[in-house]
């Protein structure tokens, strides 16, 4: 309505002005003597009747043109919609076919891929939990370990197929003194190993005192005592160095065991590097060789833990070079294990 209203406003305003100016020609002429006004009466009844019906005559032709562009609007509005709609549907359609070509390489492509990984990781991760089974039940039977429970490896821990390399060495040297750098579960194994052999002790060392304490617990609790000291050597700053790691220069850790702690340590037979951690820094566990390999007995075998990573391959690399008189022997541990000694292996 408010369409019409605005269409037929102006049209209407002119047609009323033109019908004033009509009706008022015959009173005129009355005025002038040129009409009787008799017959002006009659010439105003028949201008009116006129215009009215001008006035219907032109809004019906009004209301045609406005019915008129309606029409045109709403089909236009129509076809607009109808062209969206049917837009809207062959996209529709496109996503829909591109949804389809998706689920169909997934169901037949990327799910089976991962179907494959999956269970091929899922195998390779239950043979390893099956090697490691075996390893700490063959470790635990030649131990002879008599407490019912002992404490869990893997994880931070080593591992037992680690554990059985350096309960090997043990076994094979008879050292008078192991040290093991770093502590915890796998410190009551290896006192269990010097108990088997009769002979000798181990010196654990670590830099966190609340672990420090955790472990002696457990030492206490195994009835270790006489074999094992577990030694708290905070980490102290050092020189860093600038090295070359798969071909990145970084900057190695600036801490390490505190070396006043460690003055006493002489006539090493096994070293057994499994600390300080990872998070200390870049190699953190490289001056176990240059502070400690000196006090090494000449058939002394030192055991590198965790050699999977960059970092330990790179500080077995730089112990090699900086002692010629060392060989390298890895072993297939779960976590990765190098052997040095000054015969090799």
């Amino acid at each position: 309505m408010r369409f019409l209203r605005r269409r037929s406003l102006p049209t209407l305003l002119a047609l009323a002005a033109t019908g004033v100016v009509t009706l008022a020609v015959p009173p005129t002429l009355a005025a002038l003597d040129v009409l009787p006004w008799s017959q002006a009466l009659i010439l105003s009844g028949l201008l009116l009747l006129g215009m009215a019906v001008c006035a219907l005559g032109a809004g019906l032709w009004m209301l045609r043109r406005t019915v008129h562009a309606l029409n045109t609007a709403m089909d236009t509005h129509t076809r607009r919609v109808v062209e969206e709609i049917e837009a809207g549907r062959l996209e529709a359609a496109r996503a829909g076919r591109q949804t389809h070509k998706s689920l169909e390489r997934l169901e037949t492509v990327t799910l089976p891929r991962m179907r494959h990984r999956f269970e091929r990781k899922i195998r390779k991760q239950g043979h390893r939990d099956y090697a490691q089974q075996v390893a700490w039940t063959e470790l635990r039977d030649h131990l002879g370990v008599p407490a019912a429970f002992m404490p869990k490896l893997r994880g931070w821990a080593a591992s037992p197929d680690v554990l059985g390399v350096v309960v090997r060495h043990i076994d094979r040297l008879r050292p008078g003194l192991v040290v093991e750098c770093g502590s915890g579960a796998s410190t009551v194994w290896i006192g269990y190993a010097l108990r088997r052999v009769g002979h000798g002790r181990l010196v654990a060392i670590e830099h966190e005192a609340v672990y420090a304490e955790r472990t002696r617990d457990l030492v206490t609790d195994h009835g270790l005592d006489d074999i094992v000291e577990v030694r708290y050597a905070p980490l102290t700053e050092i020189e860093p160095d600038i090295v070359t790691v798969d071909g990145d220069r970084v900057t190695t850790a600036d801490r390490w065991y505190d070396p006043s702690v460690l003055t006493d340590l002489v006539g090493i037979g096994v070293l057994f590097v499994d600390g300080p951690p990872e998070a200390t820094g870049r190699q953190a566990r490289y001056p176990a060789v240059p502070t400690l390999f000196p006090h090494c007995t000449e058939d002394a075998v030192i055991i590198l833990d965790d050699t999977v990573r960059p970092d330990e391959k790179a500080m077995g690399e730089r112990w090699l070079t900086e002692n010629p008189e060392l060989r390298r022997t890895e072993e297939p541990a779960e976590k990765g294990a190098h052997i040095f000694s000054r015969k090799g292996i």
